[in-house]
């Protein structure tokens, strides 16, 4: 039988640890590696022990969320843009949902913790387009804009990731938080709708 590569052991571990949280299992050395194929010795070789493991583990979810919101289109709209990150960033969760639900758990420090600040950063500089763009007030903080559509999307994915409402229910939910949110900021209504319903189209 062939041997398999390191990186997808480590992705193989990574994901594993994730799912058995998840399913609030108790994960150890052993237990992780379990029916695996691979010894406890690869969580060593890989992570340089558990600790490492937890940490690689949220590194994970949060550079896969980085790598779907820089797969955003930047267009001349920054609304449609702030709509699609936001769709990018609540697609991320669903199609991770383990890994998601991880990525905030402070207990285990990130090794590169910048990574952590490319979502919110491509949000804040969104906002400050629309900003500049006259589409809200001059008066609007991009930060707290920002924080508020990052924080409803969160809020709606730990809703869909912890079985309270349908993933379904969560997109027309969000595109509504949209709206609310950047009308609230200065953008027209009508034009808003518009804008919110291109980004959810991609």
């Amino acid at each position: 039988m062939p041997r398999t590569a390191p990186a997808a052991v480590r992705t193989m571990l990574i994901e594993r640890a994730a799912a058995m949280l998840g399913r609030r299992e108790p994960v150890s050395l052993r237990s992780v590696v379990a029916g695996t194929g691979v010894s406890t010795m690869a969580v060593y070789t890989h992570f340089d022990g558990m600790p490492g493991l937890w940490r690689a583990v949220r590194q994970e979810g949060f550079a896969r969320l980085s790598s779907r919101i820089a797969s955003v289109e930047i267009t001349d709209d920054p609304v449609r843009d702030l709509s699609a990150l936001g769709v990018a960033y609540t697609e991320n969760a669903l199609a991770d949902p383990d890994l998601y639900r991880v990525m905030f758990d402070a207990a285990a420090d990130l090794d590169d913790p910048a990574v952590a600040d490319d979502a919110f950063g491509a949000l804040i500089g969104a906002a400050r387009r629309a900003r500049e763009a006259g589409r809200f007030r001059a008066d609007v903080d991009p930060a707290r804009v920002a924080l508020r559509w990052w924080a409803s999307g969160h809020g709606l994915m730990m809703l869909v990731t912890g079985g309270v409402i349908p993933a379904d229910a969560a997109r027309a939910e969000s595109d509504v938080l949209a709206v609310a949110l950047f009308v609230d900021a200065g953008d027209d209504p009508e034009r808003c709708r518009r804008s919110v319903a291109a980004g959810r189209a991609g």
